[in-house]
């Protein structure tokens, strides 16, 4: 499996994020906490002991002969640095639990030092990753998007802000835009190749408000990072097909996208601005739950379903701590030798996901219940945010109304979301009825919604 005549997979994706034409499709597995899952390491250990993280990354350097790779996927670190609090789990990322500007309407200051949180951690193993694997690897830092991180400032009380109080959602966007160019310098100068700003929550609004509020931000970022001379990319979990078009507006080099996405038809749109697209293998139904076969196949299906110039091979997102490490090295296996791997499949027989899933009986529930059907609300933060405006909403309604969300991540729930039609995620139904798909809605608008039901 070698990498035909480039000499390093670096200099392989350096070729693609320069739209340069290629022979081989550049492959970069985000293996975020599944990266401690390779040495026994748990996601808590992996993002806050520097020499376990190291040994991880190392590893999955080894195993999975990366072109590029992430050296930490954590949307929660500059959040913890800004006040914070996390939540804290054992296979996933953690998540934000409080939002210290979810009574008050300031606008920080403060930008944050090195010294600060876990960035001595991080620039620390950056340094190391730099030196261990040379010019053979492209690194990738991963700094969270403008919008994100004042979702997790402000809470769900942002999306209300940017209908109420325009001026203020411009103000504390700046803001966070500050931030991100601030921690994209720092990795920058500890040897990162490309600065991803990862931003999901961008899924989940209109283009129009994208174009009032988010194309300054990120036009400004992806500017930035430019001058440093560093390939950018704006990395947008969750179902943003509406938004595509507006995010090539801001210029980043290169943009990936997840499994919402319909990459042929993204890539029509980013072909046009000659922009390099990165996606979009899907993280449960494939790399989690599916077999190496039916990874192999979803590889040389796509591979052979789109032009493949301007083109990055990567699951669709932060891939989950238990996915088996001979499903990715089914991945590999097919981008680097996909004839070869034709011919493994000659005898393929899908298997499907089946799972004796009851739908409850919705003409008949003694209370409303609203389901919020997500990725995983603990490693998704638009999942989250979907999760969390859906408990605020409920609260008003004092126990008359049932929440549960629908993690992706076990099997009865994708055979849920096939039984009922779910097409996006994440995604709100009340009693059975999709009420929000890909746009988190203001308190008042859910709560409209859910008095229709009592």
């Amino acid at each position: 499996m070698a990498h035909f005549a480039y000499e390093t997979g670096k200099s392989l994706l350096f070729s693609t994020l320069n739209h340069e034409k290629t022979r081989a499709v550049p492959w970069v597995p985000f293996a975020g906490v599944h990266a401690g899952k390779l040495r026994g390491f748990s996601a808590i250990e992996l993002l806050t002991d520097n020499h376990k993280l190291f040994e991880s990354l190392v590893e999955v350097n080894r195993v999975y002969d990366p072109d590029g790779q992430p050296v930490v996927f954590d949307l929660q670190v500059e959040a913890e640095i800004l006040g914070c609090e996390l939540m804290w789990a054992k296979y996933a990322p953690p998540s934000v639990a409080s939002h210290p500007l979810a009574e008050t309407m300031l606008i920080p200051t403060r930008l944050p030092e090195k010294r600060e949180g876990r960035l001595p951690m991080i620039l620390d193993v950056m340094q190391r990753m730099k030196v261990a694997v040379g010019e053979g690897t492209a690194l990738y830092g991963l700094v969270t998007g403008p919008f994100t991180l004042a979702s997790h400032l402000r809470g769900t009380e942002l999306f209300m802000d940017m209908i109420d109080h325009e001026e203020y959602t411009h103000a504390l966007l700046a803001y966070t835009t500050e931030v991100a160019k601030r921690i994209s310098e720092y990795y920058i100068q500890a040897g990162m190749d490309v600065i991803a700003v990862v931003d999901p929550v961008v899924s989940q609004i209109s283009p129009r408000h994208f174009k009032k509020f988010m194309d300054g931000p990120f036009k400004n970022v992806f500017s930035f990072v430019r001058q440093q001379d560093v390939f950018s990319s704006f990395f947008v979990c969750g179902d943003a097909t509406k938004n595509i078009e507006v995010m090539c507006l801001t210029a980043p080099d290169s943009i990936s996208v997840d499994e919402n996405i319909d990459l042929a038809a993204a890539k029509q749109i980013t072909d046009r601005y000659n922009i390099t697209i990165g996606g979009n293998i899907p993280l449960t139904t494939r790399m989690l739950l599916g077999t190496q076969q039916d990874n192999m196949k979803y590889v040389v299906d796509l591979l052979e379903k789109i032009d493949l110039h301007n083109f990055v091979l990567s699951p669709g997102c932060d891939m989950p701590y238990d996915v088996p490490v001979e499903n990715t090295i089914g991945v590999l296996q097919a981008v680097r030798d996909p004839q070869a791997t034709r011919k493994i499949l000659a005898h393929y027989q899908a298997v499907e996901l089946t799972s004796n899933v009851v739908l409850p009986d919705y003409a008949h529930l003694e209370k409303p219940l609203i389901e919020v059907f997500t990725i995983d609300s603990g490693t998704c933060a638009a999942c989250g945010y979907m999760v969390g405006a859906a408990r605020r909403a409920s609260q008003f309604f004092e126990g008359k109304v049932d929440v549960v969300e629908h993690k992706l991540t076990l099997v009865e729930n994708v055979a849920r979301v096939k039984k009922m039609g779910i097409q996006h995620l994440p995604a709100i139904l009340i009693n059975g009825n999709l009420k929000f798909s890909s746009i988190i809605p203001a308190n008042q608008e859910l709560v409209s919604e859910i008095e229709k039901y009592l």
